[in-house]
């Protein structure tokens, strides 16, 4: 789904606040902002005064942050320069990721393992579960019996978790347990010894779980997922159980979090633009581009990285070998010299070269899934409420660090 691991999306617990707006916050000299505590305000005005003033800039730790859509791209599109294996070369080598985590896999091992996974993300067997997608989406609606109602509780959650639990081949019944071990994940603070010692303990949680399933599948092989990789060979040999259960473990976490927030990220910009909601529920046409606007205004993760695999320079600026880069995607995806009126809502312009699932040989492999359940699910609440507004008299909560979304998310809505 996402390109993130699960390393990627720790971030901090955060604190009730209103929507964010950009304001004249500069760039804090040490580390950049986190997403909380403000929702994403001051985040998105230093990132745009460091598209100006520090476009490469390198931080107190040594990591180098990119912020210009161009650089990103480039970045993104060389992973001879700029390897995905963060875990390996930051470790010196004393770390291996296991092979299912394709986000760290560089080639030619990433391409022969992408190729084996994407057997389950084909656009036939994508475009098979929409019926039951829709279903499943009709089901949780009926749930909601009042016109007010947390849209991440009760819809943007338990949607793409049972539909990913559903390719896996695991029960979609346990959805509020894997809804549990993602919030553990996502609020996992790396600086807390306490808080690792939590996310070790969920993750070995988490590959118990599978393990079980993955045993069935060994002495009883079926056409789902996990039998499929079960069964996979690469290079001449099967998969460990750990391949497997990385791969798994991170399309429930990674995917369904990239999935839920880009829906609540929908209703957060038809909320800010009067009008909208009500054009789009008389034009269905529309609803392709409003998805695709909010991903490039509103990404369900602000940024990946990269580490370099010798010196390079990127713009004046030198980067010595096994440098770490980070990739603001949220930046990219409002960079001036590439999208016209950068943080207006238009749903009318060209997204062809919107960053939010990444770009080269890691784009985003869900990403096919992840926009037809946002399509279906809006076309849903569309056809259910005649209008759908924030409920303002709640505080929202946001993500911490790097998911650029609301943990929650108070609606009002009016039956059709």
């Amino acid at each position: 789904m996402a390109q993130q691991g699960t390393s990627d999306v720790l971030d901090r617990s955060p604190s009730p606040q209103a929507e964010p707006r950009e304001t004249a916050a500069g760039p804090d000299p040490d580390r950049a902002p986190t997403v909380a505590p403000d929702g994403g305000a001051t985040l998105l005005a230093w990132a745009a005064r460091m598209r100006e003033e520090q476009p490469v800039w390198r931080d107190a730790a040594g990591a180098v942050h990119l912020f210009r859509h161009a650089d990103v791209q480039r970045v993104l599109a060389d992973p001879g320069t700029f390897s995905s294996d963060t875990v390996g070369r930051l470790s010196g080598g004393r770390r291996k990721a296991p092979r299912g985590t394709l986000l760290l896999l560089d080639p030619p091992l990433h391409g022969r393992m992408r190729r084996l996974v994407s057997r389950a993300f084909t656009p036939g067997l994508i475009a098979g579960l929409e019926p039951w997608i829709t279903e499943m989406t009709g089901s949780l609606l009926d749930a909601v019996d009042t016109d007010r109602f947390d849209l991440v509780d009760a819809f943007a959650n338990p949607l793409p978790v049972t539909v990913i639990a559903r390719m896996l081949g695991v029960p979609t019944a346990d959805r509020e347990r894997f809804q549990g071990w993602a919030d553990q994940l996502l609020t996992t603070d790396p600086e807390d010894p306490d808080s690792v010692r939590r996310l070790e303990e969920t993750a070995t949680t988490i590959a118990a779980y599978l393990q079980t399933f993955i045993d069935e599948r060994r002495a009883r092989p079926r056409d789902d997922l996990l039998g499929t990789l079960v069964a996979a060979e690469l290079d001449g040999e099967r998969l460990t159980d750990e391949d497997i259960t990385s791969f798994a473990t991170l399309l429930l976490m990674a995917g369904h979090i990239t999935t839920s927030v880009l829906l609540g990220n929908v209703l957060l910009c038809l909320d800010e633009e009067p009008g909208l909601f009500a054009r789009v529920r008389s034009d269905r046409s529309l609803v392709p581009a409003v998805i695709e606007e909010t991903l490039r205004l509103r990404p369900p993760f602000t940024r990946i990285e990269r580490v370099t695999t010798g010196e390079t320079a990127v713009g004046d600026t030198t980067l010595a070998e096994n440098t770490l880069v980070h990739l603001w995607l949220l930046s990219a995806n409002r960079d001036e010299r590439v999208f016209e009126d950068p943080t207006a809502f238009r749903p009318d312009r060209s997204h062809a070269r919107q960053a939010a699932f990444g770009h080269g040989i890691h784009y985003c492999i869900g990403a096919p899934l992840a926009r037809l359940e946002g399509r279906i699910a809006l076309n849903a609440l569309l056809d259910r409420f005649s209008s759908i507004r924030v409920d303002r008299d709640v505080p929202l909560a946001y993500h911490g660090t790097n998911v650029f979304g609301a943990r929650h998310l108070p609606l009002r809505a009016v039956s059709a």
